[in-house]
């Protein structure tokens, strides 16, 4: 079955940085838009970045847009994202998703696959 898994959140201060990783099989990687969203209590998941491995193609939501970096690693069939300048609202559990094919999908309806989840705490 498909396996994301989702590390390297944690408490980071306003201002600073962090990186995230989603690990995941060759097949999915490759054939797949990876995306990042991310959740608080009661609300709905908000599109943070997507990729496509295969051309690199990436989009970002306009509240990260300038601060947050999607990449991959190939070698590792890793997706990462690298989270500057974090505010407050960028609070949030932060979940890598997988939809089968490319292009460009920011609506978490249309992802078939996700991880557990890993927990980002900014603090002012």
């Amino acid at each position: 079955q498909v396996q994301l898994v989702e590390s390297g959140g944690g408490l980071v201060q306003a201002g600073g940085s962090l990186r995230v990783s989603c690990a995941t099989s060759g097949r999915i990687f490759w054939s797949s838009t990876m995306g990042w969203f991310r959740q608080t209590p009661g609300k709905e998941p908000e599109f943070v970045a997507t990729i496509t491995p295969t051309d690199g193609t990436t989009y970002y939501g306009d509240s990260v847009l300038g601060r947050f970096t999607i990449s991959t690693d190939a070698t590792k069939n890793t997706v990462y994202l690298q989270m500057n300048s974090l505010k407050l609202k960028d609070t949030a559990v932060y979940y890598c998703a997988a939809r089968s094919g490319g292009g460009y999908y920011a609506n978490h309806h249309q992802y078939d696959y996700w991880g557990q989840g890993t927990q980002v705490t900014v603090f002012s």
